[in-house]
């Protein structure tokens, strides 16, 4: 699987004029890795949030989007010595920043943490499916497969591409299509960056989800009757104790 690229920006520079006209600069490093081959510098040049200039070290010189900015893109382009600059912005700027950002953040990792749940599924050709959610991991990178009596499934067995959560962290969702059989053992199998070794959770078959659910609220509603019946009675007897009889003439 290819890594996504990865975008900073790493300057932004407004300068906004009495009558509200407004000229900034947007420069920004894109990569996968820290190798400098694998990095692209871009600098744009905007105005009134409109880009007219642009620079990409992947195509070496700069190009206009506006008659304005094809004048100043001509004229920078025979300008050797600013362009040859800009060019080395890549790995000034760019190269050494990216460094910095991979030691303390791009290569940490978070483990996952995984919920194995049963669905109806929505048709095909069996009558069970299983669900392997696997939440909060860092980096995106990670596999998730099925273990059916010590063997991998391969076959009616769907996955979601990992699902960015917008907090740096993804999660992602396994799904297996199956008959149920006596005895047997499934289980979902997690292999990522962050673990050790495979994260591996067990089915448990023995009563359905919804059925393990409506067990858990009976007992809680249970435990809750109980508890109010008991501080009625405990009421009542202090009540009872506090009772003043007066006789019958």
């Amino acid at each position: 699987m290819a890594s996504s690229f990865i975008s900073f920006s790493l300057l932004f520079i407004s300068l906004c004029t009495a009558d509200g006209f407004m000229e900034s600069f947007l420069g920004r490093c894109v990569f996968n890795s820290t190798d400098l081959k694998n990095i692209e510098f871009i600098a744009s040049w905007y105005y009134n949030k409109m880009e007219y200039t642009r620079f990409s070290s992947s195509v070496g010189k700069f190009v206009g989007f506006t008659e304005y900015g094809v004048k100043n893109a001509e004229y920078w382009n025979n300008d050797a010595s600013f362009l040859a600059q800009t060019r080395g912005e890549k790995e000034r700027y760019c190269l050494n920043h990216i460094q910095a950002w991979y030691s303390h953040t791009l290569d940490k990792s978070a483990k996952p943490y995984v919920r194995l749940h049963s669905v109806t599924p929505p048709g095909g050709h069996h009558p069970s499916m299983l669900v392997c959610s696997v939440f909060d991991f860092y980096p995106q990178h990670i596999k998730v497969s099925w273990i059916r009596d010590g063997q991998e499934v391969t076959s009616d067995v769907t996955s979601t591409d990992e699902l960015a959560d917008a907090d740096w962290y993804y999660q992602i969702h396994s799904h297996l299509e199956y008959t149920p059989r006596s005895g047997e053992k499934i289980s979902c199998v997690v292999e990522h960056a962050s673990l050790k070794e495979p994260l591996i959770t067990d089915w448990d078959p023995s009563l359905p989800e919804s059925e393990r659910n409506k067990i858990a609220i009976g007992a809680s509603g249970l435990i809750l009757g109980l508890i109010l019946s008991l501080a009625g009675f405990i009421y009542y007897k202090r009540k009872a104790r506090g009772r003043i009889l007066v006789p019958n003439n």
